[in-house]
């Protein structure tokens, strides 16, 4: 079972990295320090000013993780939750030097 949620979850973030929609990628963003992986699975802003574009691509990916985690949440009898949970940790291990992510108090840190 592990081992078809981590594939799944793989995928997910290499069709997520690059959202062909906006002008400004996942990648860029992260490299920009505008957004970082959330404890929660999810994407966040990391500046509270950020432009309207960043702010929708948030969203739109948040919405897309959010649709992947319940199919895979059920495909596995498991809960969303735990899904998200391993989704950050794989996310975190991917994430290179210098971006951010969340410790776990909550509080934006460089990687």
């Amino acid at each position: 079972m592990n081992n078809i949620v981590n594939r799944t979850l793989i995928l997910l973030f290499c069709v997520l990295a690059i959202p062909a929609s906006f002008a400004l990628t996942l990648q860029e963003a992260k490299d920009q320090g505008l957004v970082g992986e959330q404890r929660d699975g999810y994407v966040g802003l990391v500046v509270s000013n950020a432009a309207a574009e960043v702010v929708s691509m948030v969203q739109d990916i948040n919405n897309q993780r959010r649709d992947l985690y319940r199919q895979i949440a059920q495909q596995n009898g498991i809960t969303v939750e735990q899904v998200a949970a391993l989704a950050y940790e794989k996310a975190v291990a991917a994430t290179p030097v210098g971006q951010f992510v969340q410790n776990a108090n909550g509080d934006w840190q460089r990687k």
